[in-house]
């Protein structure tokens, strides 16, 4: 059996903060460029992956504080998602994607990074873009600018009529 190891994650784990990232955002500690919000909706927001798994990686994520998706009131789970619809419409039509992982790592067993505060992820991908080279090279390959494509995100957010 062979194993591969991504070190180049360890800054992610190792990343320990006193208080939650997604209502340091929610609670507009900074701006939010800054923070890499691209959207504020009534129940939930949404912002981009600070390590993402791809360009254009971003989550929505409820303003409130919770881990468990079945302690939502409907309508925060209803608003965040359709967003998740709207943003697959984006990520298609504003960065070409030809797929989208989207998904819920739910507590930390699951795999998720930040367990007390539940989100959605929204992985853009393309045909031929596996990201293999994380794993055996230590590096990330992105093929466009970050602040670009959080611009771009953003304004077609901007533009859609909130639900």
């Amino acid at each position: 059996m062979q194993y591969l190891y991504a070190p180049w994650r360890q800054e992610y784990f190792n990343h320990k903060k006193q208080s939650c990232v997604f209502c340091d955002c929610a609670n507009k500690i900074k701006s939010d460029e800054e923070l890499g919000v691209i959207f504020r909706a009534k129940y939930c927001f949404g912002v981009m992956n600070a390590y993402p798994y791809s360009v254009g990686h971003f989550m929505i994520v409820p303003y409130i504080h919770e881990e468990h998706i079945e302690n939502l009131k409907n309508e925060i789970w209803q608003e965040m998602s359709d967003l998740v619809r709207v943003g697959v419409k984006i990520l298609k039509q504003e960065l070409n994607a030809s797929g989208v992982n989207i998904g819920m790592n739910l507590s930390k067993d699951a795999g998720a990074g930040i367990a007390m505060h539940c989100h959605y992820h929204l992985v853009p991908r393309w045909s031929g873009d596996t990201n293999f080279i994380t794993t055996i090279g230590e590096t990330r390959v992105y093929g466009s600018d970050f602040k670009k494509n959080y611009e771009k995100i953003a304004a077609a957010f901007n533009n859609v009529s909130r639900v």
